[in-house]
């Protein structure tokens, strides 16, 4: 598994950068009416747009064995620039009608193919949003390339760079997202001192301290990293354009946080370390089955950062491998369900139901606490991020980022060590000892 970590965050040195806003796509043997070059970019007043093309050729679609184009009318290529409603309104007019983007009302044509240097094969423009629009005063655009030849492939390397400019400086960020630096640092200092209230409680109360409570310290070390990583990431693509070698981080500890997130929602779920040294059959089948598609899931996510919408099947892989973390989460419940069903049925046969139920109430909370970190943070945040304003794309994260903070301080005031001696939820009585040692 950490080999597939290593070589992913190897694959993503040698991709595209999806994430800066200095993005690079490579277009090979592309034939669709229209294709979106790069995710919608929120413009402010001063926005502008550098387009570097190269490595242009033609392709004939259907035979192969031909190696030009004769008489291509580069008028019917080109690329556009529209709003993302627009771009869904051309996407429906190309599947329904069949007619090229470059004839609709809905687009402003940047460059048309007939411009490019046919001997040296590339192209430079450069665009200022305010000379190009009528009472410009900012707005969220998306970039199409769109190629209305028939029976016609192309190949081309663009480098698209896109801005706001403020005052002197260019900042790469779009409007809506140059909050994010910021707003990552501060959630890296509240999970620092989540840290430091976590390593005190837990060595005021080292007597009664088990192996579980390490793991969850780690866990929001991992975290405090990857936000810190994310606000380096993008406090240089706002100077820069590129992350700069802080995505990597940012994969890495991305990728050993969700593992261990998962892996420690489990055994807790499970009662390992503090209620029982072991773990079920089935239990271990579940880490078995969630710790590898959680790494999975991870290589998918750099692969997809990595590379831009212009890649074939990019917005279908995207949505699988969200399902896919969805269905990680549905997993971890099933110890949770499985320690609640086992302290229900021992209530029922036990002369102590009293302190059982005690332990059941518990589970149970935790239960409603996964159930509600995975739907706000898996889905209410994901639908804050497709609906919400582009300038105010940002108050998902801090959503994210605050049900971050709110799961782990009630996680951690239920199942933190107690000073003195062990929490009174997780003590065993001798008939609990005798048998687990003997499951044991």
């Amino acid at each position: 598994m950490r080999s597939l970590i290593l070589f992913a965050l190897l694959f993503a040195l040698f991709l595209g950068h999806s994430d800066a806003k200095i993005t690079e796509a490579n277009v090979v043997k592309e034939d669709r009416l229209l294709v979106p070059l790069d995710e919608p970019y929120g413009f402010g007043p001063g926005g502008k747009i550098n387009i570097t093309l190269s490595g242009f050729e033609l392709r004939p679609l259907y035979d192969p064995k031909q190696k030009s184009v004769s008489n291509p009318d580069l008028r019917r290529m080109g690329i556009l620039i529209t709003t993302p409603y627009g771009g869904l309104l051309l996407e429906e007019e190309v599947e329904s009608k069949g007619t090229c983007p470059l004839d609709s009302q809905e687009q402003i044509t940047l460059v048309r193919f007939n411009e490019i240097d046919l001997a040296g094969k590339s192209l430079e423009r450069d665009f200022v949003l305010d000379d190009m629009l009528e009472d410009y005063e900012g707005g969220e655009f998306i970039l199409y390339f769109a190629n209305c030849e028939a029976n016609t492939a192309v190949d081309f390397d663009i480098v698209l760079s896109l801005f706001n400019q403020k005052g002197d400086k260019a900042d790469y960020l779009p409007v809506g997202m140059d909050a994010l630096p910021f707003l990552y640092f501060m959630a890296f200092l509240a999970f620092s001192g989540l840290l430091a209230w976590w390593t005190l409680t837990v060595l005021k109360a080292k007597q009664g301290a088990h192996m579980i409570h390490y793991l969850m310290g780690a866990l929001v070390l991992l975290r405090a990293l990857t936000v810190l990583s994310q606000s380096g990431m993008y406090h240089m693509i706002a100077w820069y354009g590129h992350p700069e070698g802080w995505n990597i981080a940012y994969y890495f500890f991305t990728a050993m946080r969700s593992i261990l997130f998962f892996s420690v929602v489990i055994l807790i779920a499970a009662g390992w370390s503090y209620m029982k040294p072991f773990l079920s059959e089935r239990e271990k089948q579940i880490l078995l089955l969630v710790v590898p598609l959680q790494v999975f899931a991870n290589v998918a996510i750099v692969v997809m950062d990595e590379t831009t919408p212009a890649s074939k099947n990019w917005f279908s892989w995207r949505d699988i491998w969200h399902v896919v973390d969805i269905l990680c989460c549905c997993a971890i419940l099933f110890p949770i369900v499985w320690s609640i069903r086992h302290m229900r049925e021992t209530a029922e046969h036990d002369d102590k139901a009293a302190r059982v139920l005690s332990k059941l109430v518990l589970f149970r909370q935790f239960y409603v606490m996964v159930v509600s970190y995975i739907y706000f943070t898996r889905i209410i945040v994901y639908l804050l991020d497709a609906t919400l304003p582009y300038q105010y794309i940002w108050l998902s994260a801090l959503a994210n980022e605050l049900a971050t903070i709110a799961f782990f301080v009630a996680c951690g005031l239920q199942f933190r060590p107690v000073e003195g001696g062990m929490n009174p939820y997780f003590s065993l009585d001798t008939d609990e000892e005798m048998e687990l040692a003997r499951n044991f």
